[in-house]
C-alpha cells in the first residue's frame, strides 16, 4: 500500500456499490427496535427529577455541539497519527486533515475500523461501570455515551479527510446519529439528504431540518429504552449496560464509516473523471 496508489474508476465504483448495498440493508427496521421504545411510557412516571434533568442536559449539549463544537472536540493530532500507522510510508508531508483526502481509501478504511473497535471497547467498560448502580447511574451514563458517540464520529470524519471543527461536519455528524435512531422512512430520507450533502444550496436545507435537533437527540436517547427498564435492578444493569452501550457505539461507528466513506468515494470518483477529461 503506497500513497500514490492508483484508484481506478472501476475500483471506486465497486467500493461505492458496497456502501449502497449497506444502505439498502439499513431500511429494514427490526420489530424489537419499535418495541424497545415502549418502556418510556412507564419511565416517564417513575424516573426521578435528577435523571430527567440529566436527559435534558444531554439534549442541550447536542445543540451546543452543533453551534460551537461543545465539549466533545477530540485531539486532531492523535487521530492523524493513528491514521498514519496504517500506511506503509511516511506521511509527514500530508499529516493534516486536508492532506488525508489524498490517502488511499484502504488506509482510511483501516483507521476508521480500528477507531470503531477501540471506542466500542470503551463503551463496554463505561456501560458496565454505570450499570452497577441501577437507574440512578443513568445520570452519568447518558451524557457519557452521547459524548463517546460524538467523539467516535469526529475521529472517523478525520479518517476520511473531513474537519469536524467545521459546522458543516458537525451537522453531518448529528445526521449520522439521527440515522442510527431512525425508522425505515427516516433512514431513507437521511440517506437521500446526505447523498446531496456538500452541493450548493443543499447544505442549507439540511441545516434548516436540524433546527429541531431536540427531536434528534431524544430519538437517540430513546434507544436506551430496554436498558433503562432493566437498570431498575442494580447489578443486573451491568450486563445490559455493557451490551447496550456496545451495540450503540458499534452502530454509530458503522454508520459514520459508511456515510463518510461514501462521501469520500464520490469525491474521488469526481476527481478521477475530471482527470480523465483533461
Amino acid at each position: 500500500m503506497v500513497l500514490n496508489k492508483v484508484e481506478t474508476k472501476e475500483y471506486l465504483m465497486q467500493e461505492l456499490k458496497q456502501v449502497e448495498t449497506w444502505e439498502n440493508e439499513q431500511k429494514d427496521l427490526w420489530f424489537w427496535e419499535k418495541l424497545g421504545r415502549l418502556p418510556f411510557v412507564l419511565l416517564d412516571k417513575i424516573t426521578p427529577k435528577l435523571i430527567r434533568d440529566k436527559i435534558g442536559q444531554a439534549i442541550d449539549e447536542v445543540g451546543s455541539y452543533i453551534q460551537t463544537g461543545g465539549q466533545y472536540l477530540i485531539s486532531e493530532k492523535q487521530t492523524l497519527e493513528r491514521l498514519q500507522t496504517f500506511a506503509s510510508q511516511d506521511f509527514d508531508a500530508l499529516l493534516t486533515i486536508s492532506g488525508v483526502a489524498h490517502y488511499p481509501l484502504e488506509v482510511m478504511d483501516k483507521a476508521a475500523e480500528e477507531i470503531g473497535k477501540s471506542r466500542t471497547n470503551m463503551a463496554i467498560v463505561q456501560g458496565a461501570t454505570t450499570g452497577i448502580g441501577g437507574l440512578f447511574t443513568l445520570a452519568i451514563d447518558i451524557p457519557a455515551l452521547l459524548g463517546l458517540s460524538l467523539k467516535v464520529l469526529q475521529e472517523i470524519a478525520i479518517c476520511y479527510g473531513y474537519d469536524p471543527k467545521e459546522k458543516q461536519e458537525r451537522i453531518f455528524i448529528i445526521k449520522c446519529m439521527q440515522f442510527v435512531s431512525s425508522d425505515i422512512v427516516g433512514k431513507k430520507a437521511i440517506i437521500e439528504e446526505l447523498g446531496a450533502f456538500g452541493q450548493e444550496g443543499k447544505d442549507r436545507e439540511v441545516i434548516a431540518q436540524l433546527q429541531g435537533w431536540q427531536e434528534t437527540a431524544m430519538n437517540y436517547i430513546d434507544n436506551f429504552g430496554w436498558k433503562k427498564l432493566f437498570q431498575l435492578i442494580p447489578i443486573v444493569g451491568v450486563v445490559f449496560g455493557a451490551y447496550i452501550n456496545k451495540s450503540t457505539v458499534e452502530e454509530v461507528a458503522e454508520a459514520g464509516r459508511m456515510l463518510y466513506r461514501k462521501r469520500r468515494i464520490v469525491e474521488k470518483l469526481k476527481q478521477v473523471t475530471e482527470n480523465s477529461v483533461l
